[in-house]
């Protein structure tokens, strides 16, 4: 692997320890990766949280899509609701993966969370994800009494993968006009199939996701009928990076790490963002990688975390976490 001088020394020691994700296997990918969340989830600890099983009906002839949906035990009230939708590139990764983190934001936060089992490409290329997660948003929004929520804050997010379906969500229900999404969590998002930027050319071996990776993850998303970065044919809420009118989207908090191949273009989409009127909170944190969140112990990874933790708090209107 290529040397990178600017990496940050805890995130350094811990590279050789991370699995290697390589696309062109996706069965070996999706097996390191379930390894990986295994030992991750062996010793989580739901005190202090409820977990139930939810299930959306799907868009016109879809399956019924998943839901695992946290909330503090002790909420009362209508409580601010965030959807999640987990990374891997649109091929790998399950709901499940993200339980740490569920169980953090409706434990430290005392939000409810409503995490979404898509279906992964390439089995099921776009629409599909992105159908199943704005599937979900309109379950959660029209049963906001029943599940003890607030339909006024609702916060659609995402991490990678999940970031770029989170933007399309997100678009889709500014174009729809039935929910109206309070606030969106973009984490280095995933959001141009075009592969343009410099980050995208220049990172080819970054731990974890490389320009190889994505472009074999594009191609799986997009499906059969996609023939690459000039196809006119691609929708904004497969390719967030591609629609010219993001007017009317809801305040941001997005997140990008300096050695990864995704980092343009998510500045640049906050950059069109704040061109468009929309409130936008951008940090781009030094000596990353895509997936360094992985090494927990690391300072920049603690960081990363609280930032968006208090974005999330202060984009759903809370006024104070769970003590």
């Amino acid at each position: 692997m290529t040397s990178f001088p600017t990496l940050d020394p805890e995130l350094a020691a811990a590279v050789t320890m991370l699995p290697k994700v390589t696309f062109a296997d996706l069965p070996a990918a999706r097996a390191n990766f379930e390894s990986l969340i295994g030992t991750m989830l062996a010793d989580l600890s739901f005190d202090g949280v409820t977990l139930r099983e939810l299930s959306a009906p799907g868009i016109d002839d879809d399956p019924e899509v998943a839901i695992r949906f946290f909330t503090p035990a002790a909420a009362t009230g209508p409580i601010p609701v965030l959807l999640w939708i987990h990374g891997g590139g649109f091929a790998i990764g399950t709901a499940e993966s993200t339980d740490p983190f569920c169980v953090e934001v409706a434990r430290e936060l005392g939000f409810a969370v409503a995490n979404v089992e898509y279906r992964l490409a390439p089995e099921t290329p776009f629409p599909g994800p992105v159908n199943d997660c704005y599937a979900a948003l309109t379950y959660i929004h029209a049963h906001a009494e029943e599940l003890g929520i607030d339909p006024s804050r609702i916060a659609v997010g995402g991490q990678s993968a999940g970031g770029g379906l989170a933007a399309g969500t997100v678009l889709k229900a500014r174009d729809e006009g039935v929910v109206p999404v309070a606030f969106q969590l973009l984490e280095i998002p995933e959001l141009d199939d075009r592969l343009t930027t410099v980050s995208m050319t220049n990172f080819v071996d970054t731990p974890l996701w490389n320009r190889p990776n994505a472009i074999l993850s594009w191609q799986y998303y997009l499906g059969e009928s996609y023939s690459g970065p000039e196809d006119p044919n691609v929708s904004i809420y497969a390719a967030p990076a591609r629609a010219t009118d993001l007017r009317g989207l809801p305040p941001t908090y997005l997140c990008t790490m300096e050695l990864d191949p995704l980092r343009d273009e998510g500045i640049e989409y906050a950059l069109r963002l704040l061109q468009a009127g929309v409130s936008v909170e951008l940090h781009s944190f030094p000596g990353t990688f895509h997936g360094s969140g992985l090494v927990t112990t690391a300072e920049v990874t603690k960081r990363s975390s609280a930032e968006a933790f208090s974005a999330l708090q202060r984009g759903l209107r809370a006024l104070s976490p769970v003590s």
